[in-house]
């Protein structure tokens, strides 16, 4: 018997954050035994078209009434509310970050989602996030109840470490080349600690061809490419190796509903540099230093201070490695999950 379905937008199996997460925890829930279906919904949200949005709320009326639906944040955030409220399936939304909080909207569009998702957060019997920060954004901005929300943080394996950092020092970014990762604020703070000994990588698919073509221009002249490559995404092995190989992680991001790639690092032992915005301040503790957004002189400073101190880098290795052993596991997120809907299904 199917005990819920889990819909998600196109290719489930994409290797970003918020995909793994959730192609992760199907995968789980029905390791556990507890029955969840996959439903594959179009690829067109956030932007849908109108047979996208069409196709979507058809198959999510097609649910049983009463199996709960876990919905994906990026078909949730843009569904029409009014759509949504003719489902008969208790709605689970999975929400990572609000829509209307990413980088580079045209302020119509962020006031249109953000709107559009305080809506739909009316017709939900219950919701999930990765996150007490994204919890209460949508508590204080969404007007959502707490009451109907869980927090459910990712989960991760225990990776070892096979192999030592590389010489010279290997600074690891990883994330879309989008607007929000920061990328651009990161290849301008590495241009002013050239004279230190570094390489550095950033990994990850290309999001907006705008944004990657702008970053290839900007490597390009600040004299960077020699020193700095754009791997392009990586499979789980190829990443392990820049996580192995690596002395920091770097990611100037704008925002993070939670930034899982940042936990993953801790596992890894890396002292982390990021900026103080979002859920990153929680996830990442003390076993970083965290600067403004938009800030590249104070991002390079901290970058010096881990490349010209030993002490530095040793004693935020050390926190990082700390903090990594009280992440949860894949199957305790999964749990909270069956939780969820079951209360859902009530």
């Amino acid at each position: 018997m199917t005990q819920a379905v889990f819909a998600i937008p196109g290719d489930k199996d994409r290797r970003t954050g918020g995909f793994l997460y959730e192609a992760t925890v199907l995968r789980v829930l029905n390791e556990q035994g507890f029955a969840t279906a996959h439903l594959q919904l179009p690829d067109g949200f956030p932007d849908p078209s109108a047979s996208d949005m069409q196709t979507a709320l058809a198959a999510l009326r097609g649910v049983p009434s009463e199996v709960p639906i876990i919905l994906d944040g990026l078909v949730f955030g843009a569904i029409d509310p009014e759509g949504l409220a003719q489902v008969q399936a208790p709605i689970i939304a999975m929400i990572h970050h609000p829509l209307g909080t990413e980088t580079g909207l045209s302020p119509a569009r962020a006031a249109f989602l953000r709107a559009n998702e305080a809506a739909a957060l009316t017709h939900t019997a219950q919701v999930i996030v990765p996150s007490p920060h994204t919890a209460q954004v949508l508590t204080r901005e969404f007007g959502a109840d707490p009451q109907t929300i869980t927090v459910a943080l990712p989960g991760f394996n225990r990776p070892t470490r096979n192999s030592p950092p590389v010489d010279p020092p290997l600074i690891l970014s990883v994330g879309l080349l989008a607007e929000r990762k920061g990328h651009d604020v990161l290849l301008d703070a590495l241009s002013n600690i050239r004279d230190l000994t570094w390489t550095a990588a950033i990994c990850g698919q290309i999001h907006d061809p705008v944004v990657a073509d702008k970053l290839t221009r900007q490597c390009r002249e600040l004299g960077l490419c020699d020193r700095v490559t754009f791997t392009g995404e990586l499979d789980e092995t190829a990443l392990r190796r820049q996580f192995e190989a690596a002395s920091i992680f770097a990611l100037a991001t704008r925002y993070e509903g939670y930034g899982m790639v940042l936990s993953e690092a801790m596992l890894f032992g890396l002292p982390v540099v990021s900026c103080e915005v979002g859920a990153v301040p929680e996830t990442v503790g003390e076993a970083g230093l965290l600067t403004p957004p938009d800030d590249p002189v104070a991002f390079a400073a901290a970058l010096r201070r881990i490349l010209t101190s030993s002490e530095t880098a040793t004693q935020l290795s050390g926190l990082s490695k700390a903090r990594a052993e009280t992440l949860p596991t894949w199957q305790d997120t999964a749990q909270i999950f069956q939780t969820v809907v079951r209360k859902a299904a009530l």
